[in-house]
């Protein structure tokens, strides 16, 4: 394989590189977001539901059951991570640095957006 197609190859590596993890950024913004309004729901709740008196006075259950808004908000946040939300709002890092770990074997890299970094040839003495 001559130079030429050497980097042929490697500019559709990169294109397609870029084009996934451009193509991955909608739906990472998605799930940032809905991790971000349950987990400021769940705040919220838990806040309300803290400063409650009758939370004292009650059974753990009962007051669970006095605040739904917590209660529910909370059961989604923690089945949104059993769900995997998690790995979802960093996919496309993941998704980087995975690449880069196999590109360090050809003394490339890349960027977060999936552009190939060339590194200089180590010099064999």
């Amino acid at each position: 394989m001559n130079s030429l197609e050497q980097a042929e190859d490697l500019k559709a590596f990169e294109r397609r590189l870029t084009e996934y993890i451009h193509c991955l950024q909608p739906a990472t913004g998605r799930w940032r977001m809905l991790l971000i309004v349950v987990s400021v729901c769940t705040a919220t709740g838990a806040w309300n539901w803290l400063i409650d008196p009758e939370t004292q006075k009650v059974s753990f259950f009962t007051s669970l059951w006095n605040h739904p808004f917590f209660t529910i908000s909370c059961i989604t946040l923690i089945g949104l991570f059993f769900a995997g939300i998690h790995k979802r709002v960093v996919a496309p890092s993941i998704i980087a640095a995975r690449c880069r770990t196999i590109l360090a074997e050809y003394n490339m890299s890349c960027d977060d957006t999936g552009k190939l970094i060339l590194k200089p040839r180590p010099h064999v003495q």
